[in-house]
């Protein structure tokens, strides 16, 4: 591990906006399954992290939380928790945010597999999905928006919470697509261009280090908006051609495989 990794590590320690929970706190000890214990913020977000009740809104997989911080500062009146495992990668949205004394911005480092661990019923109004790994190749359920995971969201969404999904990545989003289909939820928004259909709003606005480098490969960035308002077991789709998606997106490497963006 290079000196500047373990210097954003040790920094990291320092950020009071930052929550960086050990595995062992949430994993049951000794389950053979993925069994886990709620984390002592889950239901005390608002008070313990933010000093308000105002509404909470996640962004997973958030990288050095670009689009974390961006709506923060756009909407001082919503609170903004960017979720990563990268610590190296939380390191630069966390010490924006402290260095720029922004109230309502706070990092949380974790896996994904163990967000219900960390937030209650109805905590969460909106959750950001920002150019997820599409697993061309992987488990379906390792796909933020699979069944799987909207099951987990629905846990700790408010009724109709809405779920925004950005990506360069065709195969996610007809992917999604298929499970929202298949589950008859509710489309705000949809766009296979953001560009070219001139979404407006944050959508456009706010430009990842990935998206800007997508966006010179001349991919187009798609975006779907839409609310988690079913009941029941969601289901899994049955009309997603994988493979014809997979073949039409082409060669590409892995998200995890991206070069990471200089400090």
């Amino acid at each position: 591990m290079g000196h500047g990794k373990l210097k954003k590590f040790a920094e990291n320690e320092t950020f009071r906006c930052l929550l960086q929970p050990a595995a062992s706190e949430v994993l049951v000890k000794g389950s053979r399954e993925l069994v886990l214990n709620d984390h002592a913020i889950k239901g005390n977000w608002g008070r313990e992290m933010f000093g308000n009740d105002n509404p909470i809104v996640l962004e997973l997989g958030c990288g050095g939380g670009e689009y974390t911080i961006a709506l923060a500062e756009r909407n001082p009146s919503v609170n903004y928790i960017g979720v990563d495992i990268k610590g190296a990668r939380l390191w630069k949205g966390a010490k924006y945010a402290t260095g720029h004394a922004l109230p309502n911005v706070a990092f949380l480092r974790t896996r994904i597999e163990f967000i219900t661990a960390f937030f209650a019923p109805s905590e969460v109004s909106e959750i950001w999905l920002t150019f997820s790994d599409p697993q061309l190749s992987g488990s379906e359920n390792s796909r933020l928006s699979s069944p799987m995971f909207l099951d987990r969201y629905r846990s700790f969404l408010v009724p109709g919470g809405i779920i925004h999904l950005k990506t360069d990545s065709r195969f996610l989003y007809e992917y999604t697509m298929s499970v929202i289909r298949a589950n008859g939820l509710r489309i705000i928004e949809s766009s296979t261009d953001v560009y070219s259909d001139d979404i407006g709003g944050v959508v456009t606005s706010v430009q990842t280090f990935y998206e800007k480098m997508f966006l010179e490969m001349g991919l187009p960035i798609t975006y779907l908006a839409f609310r988690i308002d079913h009941e029941g077991p969601f289901v899994y789709p049955t009309d997603f051609d994988a493979a014809f998606w997979r073949e039409a997106e082409g060669p590409r490497r892995s998200f995890s495989h991206q070069p990471s963006p200089k400090q």
